[in-house]
């Protein structure tokens, strides 16, 4: 059912000719009442442009991309390859799409935010990527501006994330818990037995799964457990989360990291302590970004195809690739072995 004016008038408890004032900003409103409007529009994702009300199933050419933070490879790759697929027939400009990059910097908030707003601009289609916040409330939330999306017309892709049910979302979800198997498989058959973990954020699904490989790996092989030190998946959390891993167990022999970036914070505190890389300690990442093969030593890690399934998702949110059966489709990364890992000297 359409929401309303008057609704958000009667949410916001002041008047049509209030709310009217605060969402065309052509009249001095109380700083008070103004929030209280502008919460009452984001709870009933009220669209902004009346006229657009009545034409709810038309789309615009606005494409959002949504990334956790666009400086970080992971994301700035999937974005540009999402962004080379959104031409094309079917926009106004010469059959181009506006591509708009919008950065949450982690935030659920912002997540929901950008979300309403790209609802309000009409958007012809959404691409969410990397993991998903494991947050009860906030997944309620996500399903719920999802599924509206989907009725007004806007493609919904998620791109390196959990599908999400009952939405109406295209999902292409990486195998993070096959690869985080696969990197310690790849430890233990070199006889490592003593390996650290450094994980990623608690909340994030990328984290979980990725933990949950390494540690069904291990369990196969009979091997207890070392200890782990979770963070953000930056350079500064891979350097302090290895101080800490050094001091809880000196006698380690190889380290997992969350990804790349904090491979190489983890290879610098090594490098503080006195430690050679694979000679004394091992070290692995995940992902393969594009500076993993020029490190010294080259690192070791899980290759996810990023740029191929950011293109994918584009061409997909366009219409111009078939949906995947079930709306999902789980694609694996390739473990790339390189001179960072090496049998333990003991």
């Amino acid at each position: 059912m359409t929401v309303t004016l008057a609704d958000v008038a009667a949410r916001a408890q002041v008047s049509p000719a209030t709310v009217s004032r605060v969402l065309n900003g052509n009249y001095p409103v109380a700083a008070t009442t103004r929030e209280r409007v502008l919460r009452a529009v984001d709870e009933l994702d009220y669209v902004l442009n009346g006229p657009a009300s009545a034409l709810a199933a038309a789309t615009s050419d606005l494409v959002g991309i949504l990334v956790n933070d666009i400086a970080d490879p992971f994301f700035g790759i999937m974005a540009g390859a999402v962004q080379s697929e959104i031409g094309g027939p079917g926009g106004r400009a010469g059959g181009e799409r506006l591509a708009v990059v919008c950065n949450t910097g982690g935030s659920s908030e912002r997540e929901l935010t950008y979300l309403t707003l790209l609802q309000r601009q009409r958007a012809a289609a959404v691409v969410i990527t990397g993991g998903a916040v494991e947050d009860p409330e906030h997944a309620e939330a996500m399903a719920g501006k999802l599924r509206r999306l989907g009725e007004a017309g806007t493609r919904i892709v998620l791109c390196g994330r959990p599908p999400v049910e009952d939405t109406g979302a295209i999902a292409l979800a990486f195998d993070n818990r096959g690869g985080g198997r696969r990197l310690t498989e790849h430890l233990l058959d070199l006889g490592h037995r003593r390996i650290g973990y450094i994980a990623g954020p608690e909340e994030r699904t990328t984290t979980r799964h990725r933990l949950e490989g390494h540690r069904d790996a291990m369990k196969e092989a009979g091997v207890d457990e070392c200890a782990t030190v979770h963070g953000p998946y930056d350079r500064r959390s891979g350097y302090e989360a290895t101080r800490e891993l050094l001091r809880q167990d000196p006698d380690l022999t190889a380290i997992v990291a969350a990804n790349d970036t904090v491979a190489l914070g983890a290879c610098a505190a090594l490098r503080e302590a006195g430690l050679r890389i694979p000679e004394d300690v091992s070290v692995a990442g995940f992902d393969d970004l594009p500076f993993s093969v020029d490190v010294v030593p080259a690192l070791t890690t899980v290759r996810l195809p990023l740029y191929e399934a950011g293109a994918r998702a584009g061409r997909i949110a366009m219409g111009r690739e078939a949906e995947p059966p079930g709306k999902m489709s789980v694609i694996a990364g390739e473990l790339m072995v390189r001179g960072s890992t090496a049998r333990p000297r003991k």
